[in-house]
């Protein structure tokens, strides 16, 4: 995967038809993005997002400019070529360029390539894709027969669980951005709010979902796919699931678990506790 990421360093993002190797173009994370798996170019589209994306949340924060610059984001510039972007990559974390090029780089590419293959082997681990939606180019008619109905109900029932882990990746995303702008407590909580407002849904979707449907999926493992959220003991999380889905709104959740104060504090408090690793 290294090697890889090597030959399309050469190039850099957006990712080129001549720079991409099967053993990018082929990651189980890549095709289940792509719009249409068997394109290649769809394919490698969803590589440049993939890469984009995993770029974006290196999680060495005193390389992460100098990684981006690296691969061609800013603040390299487009169209530069790799001696340019070397020297803006160790301009961003202030090395020498020899230095960075002899012994930092070849660290950065491969925690990028750490990072792929763990997305690959999480898509792998699970059976759970996501809808693939195309545009519409008439009206979606069901026949009049029971298994077409069938099929529709649980087409319909799945995409409601991924509406519901869509919804809560958004709020836990908003969350961490804050947390990395520096922004107080006064600003995060109401989202964490929101977040567990979602969290709770989502639960309660994955869980009737998999008691409908013989599907094998683990309802756990379906609400972790929107990503990190706090660990709650089984009784805080059946509170907290209970209270999110008799709630009409956000009031009523919110009066339902403002005096839960374990609750609170189980959930609130993680979102303040990071950690961090930095590569010498």
């Amino acid at each position: 995967m290294a090697e890889a990421l090597r030959a399309l360093l050469r190039r850099g993002l957006p990712a080129a038809p001549d720079a991409v190797t099967p053993a990018l173009l082929d990651l189980r994370g890549v095709a289940a993005r792509a719009a249409d798996p068997a394109d290649e170019a769809s394919r490698r589209a969803a590589l440049d997002g993939l890469l984009r994306s995993t770029l974006a949340r290196f999680p060495d924060v005193k390389h992460s400019r100098s990684v981006r610059a690296l691969f061609g984001m800013a603040p390299a510039e487009p169209g530069w070529n790799l001696t340019r972007r070397r020297d803006a990559a160790a301009a961003a974390c202030g090395m020498e360029v020899n230095h960075f090029r002899k012994r930092i780089e070849p660290r950065l590419v491969e925690v990028v390539a750490a990072s792929l293959v763990a997305d690959d082997e999480a898509f792998t681990r699970t059976s759970a894709i996501a809808p693939r939606l195309t545009a519409a180019t008439a009206r979606q008619r069901i026949p009049a027969e029971p298994f077409a109905w069938e099929v529709a109900e649980h087409e319909a029932a799945l995409t409601a669980v991924w509406a519901a882990i869509y919804a809560l990746r958004a709020e836990l995303l908003t969350i961490e951005r804050l947390l990395s702008l520096g922004a107080g407590r006064s600003e995060v909580v109401p989202h964490a709010v929101d977040a567990a407002w979602a969290w709770g849904r989502t639960r309660r979707a994955a869980l009737d979902f998999t008691d409908g449907w013989d599907t094998g999926l683990d309802p756990h493992a379906l609400v972790a796919l929107a990503g990190w959220a706090p660990a709650l003991a089984a009784p805080e999380a059946d509170r907290l699931t209970q209270a999110a889905a008799a709630a009409s709104d956000r009031t009523a959740f919110l009066t339902a678990v403002r005096s839960d104060i374990a609750l609170s504090d189980a959930w609130i408090e993680p979102f303040f506790h990071t950690t961090n690793t930095d590569i010498d």
